[in-house]
């Protein structure tokens, strides 16, 4: 039987080990076009999270019961139920936030996000563990799409969250509020966010980073190499 992650391992899943956006690459066309300013990232982030912990809920409840031929369709009924009726709650009480985001706020329903975690997870687990991953993604999410507004509004616009914060004679880089800076932007935070995991990897008893690949023999560390080694005596020796 498949063992019920903790809440607390769901979250640091989806906002630390396989952050959607900075780790798996998903949902890329929300991440690239809606940041330009830190308040569109984290109203697209808080819009995809509720989305996301309702459809897991839902998908987890009927799991035993939709059946394995019409499970993607079901699934995209239901992320287009809760996505309706969240688009509907922002056009009534956050105009401003329903106009910025526009087109965007639909197309959550074909989110690989959102239908990659019906189908990975709430599909085969319970509903509480099914719950803390969708606001585990949710917020892995909310967090990347505000850390690249933020970035991208404080250079393309000199501001953050709508607040001054270069000084007056700062001239904005206007190519960061554009689509290349973007690109530029995420493949910054990515190669930072690698650098600091791969600073903080496990290390060995000999004070060397300890290998976690399978070409253990052919890394530095002579710890791995001599535990693969044994391993392979051991395998020889029982055949």
């Amino acid at each position: 039987m498949m063992r019920e992650n903790t809440p607390a391992e769901r979250l640091y899943n989806g906002i630390v080990k396989e952050n959607p956006t900075f780790v798996m690459l998903l949902g890329m066309c929300p991440t690239l076009a809606v940041t330009t300013m830190a308040i569109n990232g984290l109203g697209m982030g808080l819009t995809t999270t509720v989305i996301l912990t309702m459809s897991n809920l839902m998908i987890s409840l009927l799991r035993k019961v939709i059946p394995d031929g019409v499970r993607m369709p079901a699934y995209i009924v239901i992320v287009a139920s809760f996505v309706t009726i969240v688009q509907f709650l922002l056009q009534g009480f956050i105009p401003s936030l329903y106009a910025s985001l526009g087109i965007f706020i639909p197309l959550i329903v074909v989110n690989c996000i959102i239908l990659g975690r019906a189908e990975a997870y709430a599909s085969k687990h319970g509903v509480i563990a099914s719950i803390f991953d969708g606001i585990g993604m949710g917020l892995g999410f909310t967090l990347a799409l505000t850390c690249i507004g933020m970035v991208r509004e404080l250079i393309g616009a000199g501001k953050i969250f709508g607040i001054q914060i270069m000084p007056s004679f700062y001239h904005p880089v206007t190519i960061f509020i554009l689509a290349p800076g973007a690109f530029f932007v995420l493949a910054f935070l990515i190669a930072l966010q690698n650098k600091f995991k791969i600073g903080s990897a496990r290390v060995g008893e000999d004070g060397h980073p300890a290998c976690s690949r399978t070409s253990c023999m052919n890394c530095g560390n002579r710890i791995c190499s001599g535990r693969m080694a044994a391993q392979t005596e051991n395998k020889e020796g029982e055949a």
